[in-house]
């Protein structure tokens, strides 16, 4: 019943808020939806059915999810959950183990790609998709532009990645647009920079494949033709991370190497700067200023390269390690980006705070991870390293640029919440989870699994536990349940599984659905510590309201041992804002709403006495 209410609360806010086209349902995410919910779908586990999960196993072995997979059923499920834009992670064609030489594909060395799968961070073709994911390889651009339609038709946008920084030390495209050169095709190698060249150079000296640590072996130790502890290139190129070796260590990102942007050695840069008032500017300013202008060449070709997946009808793109690049590349790109469709959702993984401004307003980002600050303060207050006034503190550093900032609490990078780093329960991370998705105006993102409490418990090879491997062929167990044989209902789930499926989706639902958060924040939680004896420390308190008059209240429980009885104090700055006349009010619980009523007294200052089980939260809507 809840959710259908809330599918109704949205409805009705759409007919009140925007006029959908007619047949045109790849319009209707921003039309339908407040706030962006990002769900991050990695592609090649998504839809795999295999169980067995040996380590190091092939993909006839484990098996291997193709787009196909993704059917009418697994986009309505997702759509449900109030999802706006699904992340397509590991689309693009990256280097991997696996012979596809028939379809003019060179084969890849197991020396330098990480896993049998391979990382999808380490591209090998720009400008096609990844040949796992097809059921037939050689229309695998076809079967991913069905896809892009099929999410389309269900009112979902599309993101995929785009990498930067650094691509396969094995690049080579076979469906480049006429007229658009390989990465370095025109350096000159024998210098160790040119603004010009794509690459940065070890002059005079061969690649040489990293010493290997802890008995790692390539694949496991399973022999292979190409697997000699050798690698053709020379002379060597600069590693991914910056790495100036010519043999790399173990934990470099050796499969990869570095994009040269107009960036010399010794960090000058050698393109036109963008003058401070920029900062100020928009989009087209930014556009303007960079027309007529030299460039390098890598800008040039990433701006191609973006040009042709906007042409296939992607409608945003995460950019990987965003800040290992320049800003000013990104004001040109994404300038450019801007200037052919304005609603082009762009998402950046940056975890340098000093820099979260010069990216979103000189580099014209949309979005930003809020990793090291949202991210891991609510992971620190899980693991009992800080209490909740981190909150407070992260939230109010925000206050200018909070709406960019994107809230997540798993990723294909970080460590699953239910493994045991981080909270060994999926349970724990319910307060967390409410405060991070409905606590500003920035997006959430939800990484696949995570709903339905997935642990990440298995060694794959490559990837080991805590995380769900990125770099082998493997299923994905509790996602496995939920999938049920390709119908994506649920069928296998186990009870809780089920229940914490329900809380995640009327969570999200809640926070596309109400205009509050889309409105103004004030956090409840320093006053009441100073003006409340009963506010518990492990309490976390805030206010959002909207110009249309919808107020809300949200109270969570960070304990996971101890009931907080609560007597919640609103400060006079805030009754004055809401115009509280002299009277009760009664509130509503708009999250797991089968509470007794609660009322918000009208007393020397407004009072509500509420009692939160433990890792409990309520949000609660003031009754006019």
């Amino acid at each position: 019943m809840k959710r259908i209410i809330a599918l109704c609360l949205l409805a009705c806010w759409v007919s009140s808020c925007s006029q959908p086209e007619v047949n045109a349902p790849e319009e209707a995410p921003e039309q339908m939806q407040g706030k962006p919910v990002v769900y991050q779908m990695f592609t090649r586990l998504f839809g795999n059915k295999v169980e067995l999960n040996k380590p190091w196993g092939t993909k006839q072995e484990n098996g291997v999810g193709k787009f196909a997979d993704i059917n009418v059923q697994a986009l309505t499920a997702i759509k449900e959950m109030g999802v706006s834009h699904v992340w397509y992670t590991g689309v693009l064609h990256h280097a991997l183990i696996a012979d596809y030489t028939e379809y003019g594909i060179t084969n890849d060395d197991p020396d330098v790609v990480k896993g049998r799968a391979g990382s999808p961070y380490a591209v090998k073709d720009y400008y096609n998709v990844n040949p796992d994911l097809a059921v037939n390889p050689a229309k695998r651009m076809e079967e991913f532009e069905q896809l892009i339609a099929r999410t389309h038709a269900h009112g979902l946008k599309v993101i995929i990645d785009i990498v930067p920084n650094h691509i396969a030390r094995a690049y080579q495209s076979t469906n480049a647009p006429q007229g658009v050169e390989d990465f370095g095709a025109n350096d000159d190698t024998s210098v160790e920079y040119a603004r010009d060249n794509n690459f940065y150079y070890v002059v005079g000296e061969p690649f040489k494949v990293p010493v290997a640590e802890n008995g790692y072996k390539p694949l496991g130790g399973e022999a292979h033709p190409l697997s000699d502890g050798e690698f053709d290139e020379n002379p060597a190129k600069w590693t991914g991370n910056g790495s100036r070796l010519a043999q790399p260590k173990a934990d470099d990102w050796y499969e990869t190497v570095k994009i040269n942007y107009g960036v010399r050695p010794d960090g000058s840069k050698d393109f036109p700067e963008l003058p401070e008032d920029y900062r100020y500017k928009n989009a087209e300013a930014h556009y303007q200023f960079w027309q007529g202008k030299s460039v390098p060449s890598s800008w040039v070709k990433f701006r191609q390269i973006a040009e042709f997946w906007i042409e296939k009808g992607v409608d945003g793109f995460r950019y990987d390690m965003a800040e290992m690049v320049p800003v000013e590349f990104w004001s040109y790109l994404n300038a450019h980006i801007k200037h052919q469709r304005a609603d082009f959702f762009l998402l950046a993984e940056i975890y340098n705070p000093a820099e979260y401004r010069n990216y979103i307003q000189l580099g014209k980002m949309d979005y930003l991870y809020d990793k090291v600050e949202m991210y891991d303060g609510l992971k620190d207050i899980i693991h009992g390293k800080k209490n909740t006034d981190v909150i407070e503190t992260v939230q109010a550093g925000m206050t200018d640029i909070e709406r960019n900032m994107l809230h997540f609490l798993e990723n294909h990078d970080e460590q699953r919440i239910a493994s045991e780093p981080f909270a060994g329960s999926p349970e724990k991370a319910k307060p967390a989870m409410v405060v991070s998705t409905l606590i500003s105006s920035s997006p959430t993102m939800l990484y696949f699994g995570q709903e339905v409490g997935e642990q990440g418990a298995l060694d794959s090879g490559f990837g080991k536990p805590t995380r769900t491997t990125i770099f082998d062929y493997a299923g994905v167990p509790a996602h496995q349940r939920w999938m049920n044989g390709g119908k994506f209902d649920g069928g296998k789930l186990t009870p809780p599984e089920k229940a914490l499926r329900a809380f995640y989706s009327e969570l999200l639902l809640l926070s596309v659905s109400h205009p509050a958060m889309l409105g103004q924040y004030q956090s409840l939680h320093s006053f009441n510590k100073s003006h409340s004896q009963a506010y518990p420390h492990n309490v976390f308190a805030f206010a959002r309201w909207a110009d249309t008059g919808e107020k809300l209240i949200v109270v969570s429980n960070f304990s996971n041992t101890d009931t907080a009885d609560i007597q919640l104090h609103l400060p006079a700055s805030l009754t004055g804002q809401w115009q509280l006349q002299a009277k009760d009010y009664p509130l509503t619980d708009l999250l797991g709403g089968s509470h007794a009523a609660a009322v918000l007294e009208a007393k020397q200052q407004f009072i509500t006495h509420l009692q939160l089980a433990p890792l409990e939260s309520r949000v609660l809507a003031l009754s006019l």
